[in-house]
């Protein structure tokens, strides 16, 4: 499975993609930096990124949520 679950621009010249791939037969969380070479051009993956087994998710959902509480209890988010 190769699914694009979200992006959105880290700066002005890369985003970030969260994706599901699959890679010599595992299934992998990938959350990488795109970026163009060129004006115009399609965005290429770096090797700035995570991937994680499928099996992890659990515990990156985990932490990303105990990240959440940390930043809204230092006033970080500007939601």
């Amino acid at each position: 499975m190769n699914k694009l679950v979200a992006s959105f621009p880290k700066n002005k010249f890369e985003e970030v993609r969260v994706q599901v791939k699959e890679f010599k037969g595992y299934d992998l969380v990938d959350i990488r930096v795109y970026t163009a070479l060129k004006e115009g051009e399609d965005k290429i993956p770096t090797g700035k990124g995570l991937s994680i087994n499928v099996s992890h998710f659990m515990d990156l959902k985990k932490a990303v949520l105990e990240m959440e509480v940390v930043l809204r209890e230092n006033n970080l988010l500007n939601e």
